[in-house]
Protein backbone atom coordinates (compact mmCIF):
# COMPACT_ATOMS: atom_id res chain seq x y z
CA UNK A 1 0.00 0.00 0.00
CA UNK A 2 1.13 3.98 -0.64
CA UNK A 3 0.00 7.04 -0.26
CA UNK A 4 -1.51 8.15 -3.74
CA UNK A 5 -1.93 11.90 -2.47
CA UNK A 6 -2.44 14.53 -0.34
CA UNK A 7 -4.91 17.09 -0.64
CA UNK A 8 -4.58 20.62 0.44
CA UNK A 9 -7.49 23.42 1.10
CA UNK A 10 -5.96 26.77 -0.02
CA UNK A 11 -7.05 30.25 0.00
CA UNK A 12 -5.11 31.41 -3.59
CA UNK A 13 -5.07 28.21 -5.65
CA UNK A 14 -2.48 30.21 -8.27
CA UNK A 15 -0.49 31.91 -5.55
CA UNK A 16 0.32 27.87 -3.95
CA UNK A 17 0.59 26.28 -7.28
CA UNK A 18 3.31 28.93 -8.53
CA UNK A 19 4.86 28.36 -4.92
CA UNK A 20 5.15 24.57 -5.83
CA UNK A 21 6.24 24.66 -9.06
CA UNK A 22 8.77 27.65 -7.90
CA UNK A 23 10.62 26.46 -4.85
CA UNK A 24 10.15 21.99 -5.67
CA UNK A 25 9.85 21.88 -9.46
CA UNK A 26 5.86 20.31 -9.16
CA UNK A 27 4.98 19.09 -12.83
CA UNK A 28 1.15 20.85 -12.44
CA UNK A 29 -1.70 18.81 -14.28
CA UNK A 30 -4.98 20.60 -15.37
CA UNK A 31 -6.76 23.08 -13.67
CA UNK A 32 -9.86 20.98 -12.52
CA UNK A 33 -13.15 23.02 -11.93
CA UNK A 34 -17.12 21.84 -11.19
CA UNK A 35 -19.54 24.57 -11.87
CA UNK A 36 -21.56 23.75 -10.12
CA UNK A 37 -20.05 23.34 -6.97
CA UNK A 38 -17.43 25.87 -7.42
CA UNK A 39 -14.41 23.34 -6.28
CA UNK A 40 -11.10 23.87 -8.24
CA UNK A 41 -8.00 21.90 -7.84
CA UNK A 42 -4.53 21.41 -9.41
CA UNK A 43 -2.58 17.70 -8.99
CA UNK A 44 1.26 18.51 -8.35
CA UNK A 45 3.40 15.64 -9.09
CA UNK A 46 7.14 15.65 -7.85
CA UNK A 47 10.30 14.16 -9.50
CA UNK A 48 11.00 11.41 -7.14
CA UNK A 49 6.99 10.30 -6.95
CA UNK A 50 3.90 11.28 -4.71
CA UNK A 51 1.24 13.76 -5.47
CA UNK A 52 -0.14 17.40 -3.64
CA UNK A 53 -3.76 17.92 -4.46
CA UNK A 54 -4.09 21.85 -3.81
CA UNK A 55 -7.42 22.42 -3.53
CA UNK A 56 -10.64 25.53 -3.22
CA UNK A 57 -13.48 26.65 -2.90
CA UNK A 58 -15.34 29.94 -2.11
CA UNK A 59 -17.03 28.38 1.15
CA UNK A 60 -14.12 27.23 2.72
CA UNK A 61 -11.98 30.07 4.08
CA UNK A 62 -10.47 29.00 7.63
CA UNK A 63 -8.82 25.45 8.98
CA UNK A 64 -11.20 22.94 10.34
CA UNK A 65 -9.03 22.74 13.34
CA UNK A 66 -5.94 24.72 14.90
CA UNK A 67 -4.62 21.76 16.63
CA UNK A 68 -5.59 18.44 15.16
CA UNK A 69 -4.83 16.94 11.58
CA UNK A 70 -2.27 17.93 8.98
CA UNK A 71 0.88 19.00 11.00
CA UNK A 72 3.54 19.06 7.92
CA UNK A 73 4.41 18.53 4.43
CA UNK A 74 7.78 17.03 3.96
CA UNK A 75 9.64 17.30 0.79
CA UNK A 76 12.93 15.49 0.92
CA UNK A 77 15.67 17.99 -1.89
CA UNK A 78 18.55 15.55 -1.35
CA UNK A 79 21.90 15.65 0.67
CA UNK A 80 21.92 18.46 3.06
CA UNK A 81 23.80 20.75 1.11
CA UNK A 82 20.42 20.53 -1.10
CA UNK A 83 18.42 21.38 2.26
CA UNK A 84 20.93 24.16 2.37
CA UNK A 85 20.42 25.49 -0.74
CA UNK A 86 16.97 25.41 -0.79
CA UNK A 87 16.39 27.56 2.57
CA UNK A 88 18.81 30.00 1.17
CA UNK A 89 16.78 30.29 -1.70
CA UNK A 90 13.08 30.34 -0.14
CA UNK A 91 14.24 33.23 2.80
CA UNK A 92 16.00 34.71 0.02
CA UNK A 93 12.49 34.85 -1.51
CA UNK A 94 10.77 35.95 1.86
CA UNK A 95 9.54 33.02 3.78
CA UNK A 96 9.69 32.13 6.73
CA UNK A 97 12.24 30.05 8.12
CA UNK A 98 10.66 28.55 11.07
CA UNK A 99 13.63 25.88 11.96
CA UNK A 100 16.76 24.45 11.42
CA UNK A 101 18.65 23.77 9.40
CA UNK A 102 19.40 20.75 11.64
CA UNK A 103 20.01 16.90 12.65
CA UNK A 104 16.64 16.14 14.64
CA UNK A 105 17.25 13.65 17.71
CA UNK A 106 15.83 10.89 15.65
CA UNK A 107 19.00 11.44 12.71
CA UNK A 108 16.80 13.79 9.94
CA UNK A 109 18.93 16.62 8.57
CA UNK A 110 15.42 18.94 7.77
CA UNK A 111 14.54 22.78 7.94
CA UNK A 112 10.83 24.24 8.41
CA UNK A 113 9.25 26.89 6.56
CA UNK A 114 5.83 27.97 6.10
CA UNK A 115 4.60 28.17 2.40
CA UNK A 116 2.36 31.44 1.41
CA UNK A 117 -0.42 30.13 3.70
CA UNK A 118 1.52 29.44 6.85
CA UNK A 119 1.22 25.49 6.13
CA UNK A 120 4.63 24.00 7.63
CA UNK A 121 6.85 22.02 5.15
CA UNK A 122 9.84 19.81 6.41
CA UNK A 123 12.13 20.07 3.73
CA UNK A 124 14.27 17.06 4.47
CA UNK A 125 17.79 15.54 3.36
CA UNK A 126 17.42 11.84 2.28
CA UNK A 127 17.98 9.51 4.62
Amino acid sequence: MKIEHIGLWVADLEKMKHFYETFFNAQVGELYHNQTTGFRSYFLSFETGGRLEIMNREDITSPASEALGYAHLALEVGDQQAVDQKVQQLVAAGYSLLNGPRTTGDGYYEAVIADPENNLIEIMASY
